[in-house]
């Protein structure tokens, strides 16, 4: 095989795989986005209370830990608050060492992005408490609107008639 055809070939397997590729980002041609294998749509999505709760409490859970463990700015801190990596900048800084701003930004971008994630944790959990607690009153309200005269639940073969 000469070095055109071959190189000819390896760029057309090429072209059949960009192409591939490209179908593959492509929106189905039926509907919206979404579901699982096979296909489904939007409404398909159940969320369980419990799982809303597990979320949130792992949240919880990763801002302790975080809150604990991921502060190298107050770590070995002396007397005036200053944690032992920002007293090792400053003494170098002091002695002309460059490494000592260079400590210095990392202990703060650092410091940044443990309370930026810290945030992110609480507003997670924050949020799907509050979820949680907002559904459970919205499932009450329906239950509570899809009663018979009598008291009893409305069934869902006679909730399907009424959606129809």
């Amino acid at each position: 095989m000469s070095f055109d055809s071959e190189w000819s070939q390896l760029k057309a397997d090429a072209a059949g795989q960009q192409s591939a590729q490209t179908r593959l980002n492509q929106l189905a041609a039926t509907g919206g986005g979404g579901g699982g294998k096979d296909g489904g749509k939007a409404s398909d999505l159940i969320v369980h209370q419990d799982d809303l709760g597990a979320v949130g409490h792992e949240a919880f859970v990763l801002h302790g830990e975080l809150q604990k463990t991921a502060d190298i700015a107050g770590a070995g801190a002396d007397k005036d608050g200053v944690g032992s990596s920002m007293q090792a900048a400053k003494s170098m800084s002091d002695h002309n060492f460059t490494m000592g701003d260079e400590l210095s930004t990392t202990v703060s971008v650092w410091t940044s992005q443990v309370n930026t994630m810290l945030q992110m944790c609480a507003h997670i959990s924050n949020h799907l408490d509050y979820s949680k607690k907002s559904h459970a009153k919205d499932d009450e309200l329906i239950a509570a609107s899809l009663r018979h005269r009598d008291g009893s639940a409305v069934s869902v073969s006679e909730i399907s008639k009424i959606v129809k």
